[in-house]
């Protein structure tokens, strides 16, 4: 299936944490490029999230965003009641050399260590990442598949108008060369003195070759049908479209510059531009 490089996909899971959410968005690129934002307690999954993603996706600048909202209450204080006993311990082997000393609560409270907030284990927070990550990856590669399928309708639009383009050509060809030939059949009659008919017909002929363009039209034929194949494989097929795309625009040139006729001319114009706007569609595929 072809698939664009181009997508977004979202999505949020419940944990006793808060509520954990992920966002894939990609645009296009050359090769497959990893971007990733997420808090500090996410980083130890980084490297598994980017192999997981490398496994289904080869092309395209992909940006990873990852946050944890905190359930109302899952950010309370808890006291730390060990630490506490042991400053309570200190306090009374002091105060029999220091009978003033006194600590206010606040003063107390604000011990490093005293208060601490609800942690979050990361083995289990990994888990939920990568189950989350498999179920916005999958809608992440459906919203690829579903711009690549309208990618695929526009590039095979312009295709069928190459091969159309194509036969036009092949069948203008009987009449090109008979009108070269009538036209260098008239220089010759110009000539003051005549020319041999067996040299006419061998300057005909070498002419003629010159200006022969069925390879050419063969090898665009024998594309056609590549880009056609091409675009039914499952497997990403950017960089496949991309030589092809280079094959058609050699005979298209090619088909120009030996050209005599306007019709063959425009019809070689015709092909770049669709090649062209072909072009412009793979650049979006993966």
């Amino acid at each position: 299936m072809i698939r664009s490089m181009t997508a977004f996909a979202a999505g949020e899971r419940s944990t006793e944490w808060g509520t954990l959410a992920c966002e894939l968005r990609a645009v296009n690129h050359r090769f497959l490029e990893l971007g990733t934002r997420m808090p500090e307690e996410m980083r130890a999954v980084e490297p598994v999230l980017r192999e997981r993603i490398a496994t289904k996706v080869s092309r395209g600048k992909v940006d990873v965003g990852l946050r944890l909202r905190s359930v109302e209450g899952g950010g309370e204080l808890q006291l730390n009641q060990a630490l506490l006993t042991r400053l309570q311990g200190l306090a009374s082997d002091l105060r029999g050399g220091f009978p003033e000393l006194r600590a206010s609560l606040t003063e107390l409270l604000q011990f490093p260590g005293v208060l601490q907030s609800r942690g979050v284990d990361p083995a289990a927070l990994q888990v939920e990442v990568l189950a989350l990550l498999d179920t916005v990856l999958e809608d992440f590669i459906a919203a690829r598949e579903r711009e690549g399928g309208k990618l695929v309708a526009a590039i095979l639009e312009r295709v069928d108008g190459i091969a159309t383009i194509a036969a036009e050509i092949r069948m203008l060809m009987p009449q090109i060369g008979e009108a070269q030939r009538s036209k260098l059949q008239a220089r010759l009659d110009d000539l003051p003195h005549p020319v041999e008919p067996g040299r006419m017909e061998q300057e005909l002929v070498l002419w003629l070759q010159k200006l022969d363009v069925d390879e050419e039209l063969d090898r665009l034929d024998s594309h056609v049908v590549e880009i056609r194949r091409v675009l039914t494989q499952r497997e990403p097929q950017g960089r496949r479209l991309d030589f092809l795309l280079q094959e058609f625009n050699r005979e298209a040139n090619t088909l120009g510059s030996k050209s005599v006729d306007r019709r063959s001319s425009q019809a070689a114009i015709e092909l770049k531009v669709l090649i062209d706007q072909i072009r412009e569609q793979v650049q979006n595929i993966e």
